[in-house]
């Protein structure tokens, strides 16, 4: 409670002192604005005005000069007095000083002022007063952590009956590191988070918002969750496939080589789910060439190098025309064939384990296979105890990209 609450309060200061700051700044381009206004303004209805007092200030000058002129001929010796006075005649004939230049009636020029509505500060007031909430239980909770092979499957629940949500929006961070960060906005209520780093604490929250709404509910309550499991990988060097950087996506290049991708160790352990995921768009499988009869996903009990697919002894897998493959023979049952979106999972767990014989150990696994939301489940048999499994796969034209996990 005391944690929640001084972040709380950090939240809300942080918050309001980005809204004084923005408001001032909003403000003060505000009167900037009104102001160029006001100068604009006074610069367009002065120029005519000062345009005509500096042609009345022309004429009273010249009048004046004019007048000075008739006086000093008036005055001035009787034989220049005659010359005089009929150059000022002259002079006078050609100035118009009987007219002025037309001038702006009162209700033309302008007189400006400020119109400023006192009901702003009532309308900011009813705002400022109504921002804002303080929630003390989250509409949405998380509610289990399960360990994946280099991730973690989250999973949350509405805890408001009330509350009808629309997307939810999960967040993680590393350890100590300050800042949460996005990792998963829809619908769905549980999410496979990857690129875990196995035994390091995460920090997890998750929100939600209403149908048509944009504003996001309360955090959750922040949780730790974290994997001992280490990440699946892609063994490396084998010609017809490419790796991602971290070994857990294959991309089957335009090699002519062509041979089963085997994992770089026997990292599925049975009581685990090994699943095949596109990693790009968010499908599990992607597929931009043909398929091929020989095409296959499984799990086997050991490498073998000279095979062309997982359709052999002492392996389980599927094609992509949705055959299954147990011990290198075709089940009656067949799933869904697997194309771009498709799903495929692989689940085992341990069902008999039988007494020894010359011929070895019985050992039976019960095995199910899930596509496109249908499922195939059976007893594999194996002549030897066996709870860690190589995984593979093996397409036979290029653009097949599979990230497991």
């Amino acid at each position: 409670i005391r944690e929640s609450a001084t972040l709380t309060r950090d939240v809300l200061e942080q918050h309001f002192n980005d809204l004084k700051g923005t408001l001032k700044k909003l403000l003060d381009e505000r009167l900037m604005s009104l102001l160029q206004e006001v100068d604009a303004i006074e610069r367009e209805s002065i120029k005519p005005l000062d345009e005509c007092q500096k042609l009345i200030e022309h004429g009273v000058s010249t009048a004046d000069d004019l007048l000075r002129e008739g006086e000093s001929a008036v005055h001035g010796d009787v034989g220049q007095q005659n010359e005089k006075l009929c150059i000022f005649t002259k002079k006078a004939l050609q100035i118009q000083l009987d007219s002025l230049p037309e001038v702006p009636s009162l209700v033309d020029v302008p007189c400006l002022s400020a119109q400023l509505d006192d009901c702003l500060l009532t309308i900011l007031k009813n705002q400022i007063f109504g921002h804002g909430t303080v929630a003390s239980r989250p509409p949405v909770q998380l509610e289990e952590f399960i360990e994946k092979p280099g991730g973690i499957l989250v999973r949350w629940c509405k805890v408001d009956e009330d509350f009808i949500p629309q997307d939810y929006r999960l967040q993680y961070r590393k350890g100590t590191a300050s800042h949460f960060e996005d990792v998963y906005v829809g619908s769905e209520t549980e999410y496979v988070v990857l690129h875990i780093d196995p035994n390091v604490d995460y920090q997890f929250r998750v929100c939600a918002r209403r149908d048509g709404r944009q504003e996001w509910s309360p955090w959750s309550v922040p949780q730790i969750g974290s994997t001992t499991l280490v990440p699946h990988e892609w063994t490396t060097g084998l010609e017809g496939y490419s790796l991602s950087s971290r070994r857990n996506i294959a991309l089957r290049n335009d090699s002519q080589s062509c041979g089963v991708l085997y994992s770089k160790a026997p990292t599925y352990f049975c009581g685990q789910t090994l699943t095949f995921r596109q990693v790009l768009s968010g499908e599990l499988i992607e597929t931009v060439g043909q398929p091929d009869r020989r095409d296959s996903l499984g799990v086997c009990v050991e490498q073998q190098n000279g095979c062309d697919s997982l359709q052999r002894d002492k392996a389980v897998c599927i094609s992509t025309n949705g055959a299954v493959f147990v011990n290198g023979k075709e089940m009656t049952n067949q799933l869904p064939a697997v194309t771009s979106g498709s799903t495929v999972t692989f689940d085992m767990e341990v069902v008999h384990l039988g007494p020894s014989s010359n011929e070895g150990g019985n050992f039976k696994l019960r095995v199910t296979i899930s596509s496109n939301n249908r499922e195939v489940v059976f007893d594999w048999v194996l002549d030897q105890c066996c709870v860690s499994l190589y995984f593979g796969c093996s397409f036979s034209y290029p653009g097949w990209k599979v990230l497991v996990f």
